[in-house]
């Protein structure tokens, strides 16, 4: 298992790992979770996607895509203030080049069931592991995101706390929150051993080759 991130300009080298990442996201946000989102066929996308995210995507040894996360900078539009300034308690939405906007994380439990520590999916680990390297990669500080209480506790449950912006609120069915997740190198490195990694777990994308 490892993940690979996937900038504008290598999407077209990579479409059949972008086309994969929308199914995923179909399969769990609309199909298994049912959230409102927007669905084009067996794809889930939105405004969003075509605003030059990085998108990371955590591969099976099989090069199957079996979870992923979008990462947008706060420079410009994104969910948490465009979408849900609700939730910031009526503070002003970040909009720092050091922070990063994550959203859309998922995993395909169904694909991957291996497990690490705390219980939680290897896959969940690499995940979160490749997101603190990016942050490092990109010279930034945190990442910023609107997520839900379950994953709050995953985050916990994994060493990387998310720090609240505000109280959670309902949403849908769902108590959603927005916060903050800090660059922190001992929560690298406790990613890393969970998932059994030594290095880091990003690898270059051109190295998989592509069907562009």
């Amino acid at each position: 298992m490892y993940v690979v991130a996937l900038n504008c300009c290598r999407f077209g080298r990579h479409l059949d790992l972008l086309m994969a990442m929308y199914r995923l996201r179909r399969r769990v946000f609309k199909d298994r979770l049912d959230w409102n989102v927007s669905v084009s066929g067996e794809f889930e996308l939105d405004v969003f996607d075509v605003l030059k995210p990085v998108y990371l995507l955590c591969m099976s040894d099989e090069r199957n895509v079996v979870g992923s996360v979008r990462l947008l900078p706060t420079t410009g539009p994104t969910m948490l203030a465009d979408t849900f300034p609700g939730l910031l308690g009526g503070r002003p939405a970040p909009r720092n080049e050091k922070v990063l906007e994550s959203s859309r994380y998922c995993i395909d439990t169904n694909q991957t069931a291996e497990l690490a520590g705390s219980g939680l999916n290897r896959a969940t680990f690499m995940l979160f592991a490749a997101m603190i390297e990016y942050l490092q990669i990109a010279n930034a500080e945190a990442i910023v995101t609107v997520t839900d209480t379950r994953l709050e506790r995953i985050l916990r449950r994994a060493g990387w706390p998310l720090e609240r912006i505000a109280a959670p609120h309902p949403l849908g069915n769902t108590m959603a929150l927005a916060g903050f997740l800090h660059v922190c190198d001992e929560a690298l490195a406790a990613m890393r051993q969970s998932a059994g990694v030594e290095g880091p777990v990003l690898v270059e994308p051109d190295w998989l080759g592509g069907a562009g």
